[in-house]
């Protein structure tokens, strides 16, 4: 546990507390770049304090941290936090994290997550399972009713819960770390230009809908043309 008061909400991302969270975070990052593996960072209260964050906050720091695989607690006497070591995977992974949360970023990290959305289909042909197909046509139900509901926020965080999901299917953890990765940054950069909820969809988010179940019916159907076909004309589309 990393403290008593709770961590922020995924759903919270928005707030201005996760905001605070997450530059606290990037000042620690910077921090632990700065120092050796396992070298001492210093206590909890020191670096909540030297953040200018509440406990609260801190917790979701430290989560942060702890997710990004930069840092490791150590209870007692001379404990604290410590620069953790860091593998190849978690560095690629930090690196995506690190990015700006500038228009440009964003806009390359899409393109790149399109590049790698052939790869996640040409696995999922592959490898999904009964169980897997499920999942994704539960996905696809939440869309439905999503636009249905005229909800288009909701509409879009389903659509990129179905892609994460494909995204599991793949047997490759580099692929699938980089692109949820990429998921994680265009989704927590994103939340801010959403319509808010009861604005009208226009038929675009519904072709959206009919394509994406296209998409689940070509993969059950193990038919590799048209999920190929249809995961371009996704992308080409978007």
């Amino acid at each position: 546990m990393v403290g008593n008061d709770p961590a922020l909400r995924r759903a919270d991302w928005d707030k201005p507390a996760l905001r605070r969270a997450q530059q606290a975070a990037d000042s620690i990052a910077e921090l632990v770049a700065a120092t050796e593996p396992g070298a001492r960072l210093g206590t909890r209260e020191e670096l909540r304090a030297r953040c200018g964050v509440s406990v609260g906050t801190f917790n979701e720091t430290l989560r942060i941290l702890q997710a990004r695989g930069l840092v490791t607690v150590r209870p007692g006497p001379g404990g604290g936090l410590f620069a953790a070591e860091q593998s190849p995977m978690v560095r690629l992974g930090n690196s995506v994290l690190a990015l700006d949360a500038q228009q440009t970023d964003v806009a390359d990290a899409v393109r790149i997550r399109d590049a790698l959305d052939p790869l996640l289909i040409e696995d999922a042909l592959w490898h999904a399972s009964p169980a897997d197909l499920a999942g994704l046509r539960d996905r696809l139900g939440v869309m439905a009713e999503a636009a249905k509901g005229g909800d288009a926020a909701a509409f879009v965080h389903a659509n990129w819960k179905l892609h994460a999901a494909i995204a599991e299917i793949s047997p490759n953890p580099l692929l699938r770390s980089l692109y949820l990765s990429l998921l994680d940054l265009i989704e927590s950069h994103t939340l801010s230009v959403l319509p808010g909820d009861g604005k009208p969809l226009p038929d675009y988010i519904n072709e959206r809908l009919a394509l994406h179940a296209g998409l689940i019916d070509a993969l059950e159907r193990r038919d590799r043309d048209e999920a190929i076909r249809l995961i371009h004309a996704h992308n080409v589309t978007a």
